[in-house]
């Protein structure tokens, strides 16, 4: 006898390859350095394990980095361009002020490029070196498409109208996402990075003090977990300070599904966290990803590629391939033929 939960999972996975067979019909090949430069993608995975031994925190930051380089301009790696005088690129944005990562994507450019000059680009460094973290924290492996090009842009001020606000509702996530092509599933799924990486005080400070003419503490926020997070954070915190807090608060250092079961029990760290359950269709998902953890691993894979094929790649002679990460090339090279 099949049980209903059996089926809903069946017809889930179903419906993910039908969308996965969509996704990947797209101009980003799997393999595609395997000719070029066959090296390319073991060299990220051990620039990124050996930066993962002396420092854990590095895997969530380069997943967050990648996240926050396709959705300003798409996935094209403008996320990595430093300011030049009298243009703040997008690190100089309040939402990326506390990105991390770039030093690792600097590393396995410069191994790359002894190994091949002028054929990866940064951005699809960074979409391996995001795939090789999840796979370090949470063995959440999955195969990248590749060929993205460099964009020659980088805005400080493209930047908060685009990422979502950890103060967002649902309705307000699910439109980000939308402008995107991305569904409420999409985000759903995506929202479970959260698993791992930190936030800082500032962020949450507004569920735990002065929330409403009713509630000091946001009612949503579990009240032994409100005042745990109160000794963390003071009521006069300020703007980045430095004091941080675990976005999970279950199994912080393990990307998994543990960050819906966290939901369900009220213990969701941000806004945009615990609005996850105050629509019924977006909470019968957090309901599925909290009670089949095999589901959403699978499915997390999945929306990872997607987020990162879909938002305005840079592919064809729409780009470039930079020799270093940090500054547009003084002239341009497109990728040739494989």
């Amino acid at each position: 006898m099949v049980l209903p939960a059996q089926v809903e999972l069946v017809l889930l996975q179903f419906i993910m390859v039908l969308v996965v067979l969509v996704v990947n019909g797209g101009p980003l090949e799997i393999g595609f350095y395997n000719e070029s430069c066959p090296s390319a993608e073991e060299t990220v995975k051990w620039v990124v394990a050996r930066a993962y031994e002396s420092k854990p925190g590095i895997a969530p930051g380069l997943i967050r980095l990648h996240f926050h380089d396709c959705f300003v301009r798409g996935c094209d790696g403008s996320v990595l361009l430093d300011s030049t005088p009298g243009n703040p690129s997008e690190k100089e944005a309040d939402p990326n002020k506390s990105l991390q990562g770039f030093e690792v994507i600097d590393k396995a450019k410069e191994m790359i490029e002894a190994q091949c000059p002028h054929i990866v680009s940064c951005a699809d460094i960074l979409a391996f070196a995001a795939r090789d973290s999840a796979t370090l924290t949470g063995k959440i492996d999955y195969q990248v498409p590749a060929g993205r090009l460099d964009g020659r842009v980088s805005i400080a001020s493209e930047v908060l109208p685009n990422i979502p606000s950890p103060l967002f509702n649902a309705t307000q996530l699910v439109a980000n996402f939308a402008v995107k092509n991305l569904t409420a599933e999409d985000m759903v799924t995506l929202s479970g990075a959260h698993s791992i990486g930190i936030a800082h005080c500032d962020t949450i400070i507004n569920r735990l003090y002065n929330f409403s003419e009713t509630s000091d503490v946001d009612p949503s926020l579990d009240p032994i977990y409100a005042k745990f997070l109160k000794i963390k954070c003071p009521p006069n915190v300020t703007h980045m300070d430095p004091t941080i807090v675990q976005l999970d608060a279950l199994t912080p250092e393990t990307l998994d599904n543990e960050y819906y079961v966290g939901l369900k029990l009220n213990l969701g760290l941000l806004t945009s966290d615990q609005a996850l359950l105050t629509n019924e269709t977006l909470e019968a998902m957090v309901n599925m990803n909290a009670y089949h953890p095999e589901v959403w691993d699978w499915t997390f894979a999945q929306a990872m590629v997607k987020m990162g094929e879909i938002i305005e790649v840079e592919t064809g002679t729409e780009g470039e391939i930079r020799f270093n990460c940090r500054v547009i090339n003084s002239g341009s090279f497109a990728f040739t033929d494989q």
